[in-house]
């Protein structure tokens, strides 16, 4: 890659992705508030609230940070029978319904209670034990990739992605020659054998790990990281290290790439916003480095505000252009 990388051609092709994902959608919930006194009844501090706001979170939030960047994104997910807001909230984003299913479950709803311009509290209400409808929704996921050009798995360990769900989706993907992406959980890490992007996060990674990974070491990161790509036959290997940027890696070639100058004010969605643009980046062609790169410095402008927020495509071209 070099300064004549033309940032304005790439953006412009990304409208022509189709992009389905799927996995755990949920609703983003806040209560927005100023804390002036502290409770009588115990040490906490009262939050007295001024706003509600709901948006869409989870695998949904990918979605939606793929029509940012332009491209045309399929949410296939199993939500509960309390769906008309999030219905609501996929109407007002212009997105399909057609990969969402619905079954005898909660919503995952997460609240986060704000003031002072930070968190002070995240309440969560959720089923996650795993999907009933397995066989109807990968009949119908499988109905949705048909044109796509990559498929991402968005795992929040909420019970959509079951192990039947992932092995049935990766090896029709791979009969139709879709690109497949993985941001990974726990609980199904080693089931996303053979897919062409994997993006864990530090914390993931070093779950997995018998030993700590110093993350100073540029050859000992490198060596880890070819380890576990290597056990999940994975051709891009993507790690984001919150602070400290990401690195990137295939057979051929690593790249460790630190992350830009932010003011970080809040974490939330930034990984939605990483493997949307590795997505795009990935499905164009672009190269390794440019991926890493680009995918890096889309992480970073989601920090700069406070609770999950798309990316803005032409703040992050803008960006592209003067930084990358």
């Amino acid at each position: 890659m070099n300064s004549t990388t033309d940032w304005i051609s790439i953006f412009e092709t990304f409208k022509k992705l189709n992009v389905v994902v799927v996995g755990d959608a949920m609703i983003d919930a806040y209560m927005w508030g100023n804390i002036n006194r502290q409770s009588p009844e115990a040490p906490i501090p009262i939050v007295e609230v001024e706003k509600h706001e709901q948006r869409l979170g989870g695998a949904a939030n990918v979605a939606i940070n793929l029509k940012s960047l332009g491209a045309n994104p399929t949410l296939c997910s199993v939500i509960g029978n309390d769906k008309s807001l999030f219905l609501q909230l996929m109407s007002k984003h212009g997105l399909s319904i057609d990969g969402i299913l619905c079954e005898d479950r909660k919503t995952t709803t997460k609240t986060r209670i704000i003031a002072k311009n930070k968190h002070q509290l995240r309440v969560d209400e959720e089923d996650v034990f795993p999907i009933q409808i397995e066989e109807k929704f990968i009949e119908n996921t499988c109905q949705l990739m048909t044109k796509s050009d990559a498929i991402i798995f968005q795992d929040y360990n909420k019970g959509v992605l079951t192990p039947k769900v992932i092995k049935t989706l990766i090896s029709h993907a791979k009969k139709n020659n879709i690109i497949t992406l993985v941001d990974p959980k726990k609980s199904h890490f080693w089931l996303y054998k053979g897919v062409n992007l994997f993006k864990p996060n530090l914390r993931e990674l070093q779950e997995q790990c018998s030993n700590s990974i110093d993350i100073h070491s540029v050859d000992k990161l490198s060596q880890e990281i070819t380890k576990q790509r290597q056990k999940l036959n994975a051709h891009h290997f993507l790690l984001t290290l919150s602070e400290h940027g990401v690195f990137i890696q295939t057979d051929h070639e690593d790249h460790l790439i630190p992350a830009f100058n932010r003011n970080i004010v809040d974490v939330s969605g930034a990984g939605d916003c990483v493997i949307a643009t590795a997505t795009c980046a990935l499905a164009c062609g672009l190269s390794v480095k440019e991926i890493g790169l680009i995918s890096n410095l889309a992480g970073g402008l989601a920090c700069e505000r406070v609770g999950v927020n798309p990316i803005e495509k032409i703040q992050l071209l803008k960006e592209a252009i003067r930084l990358v």
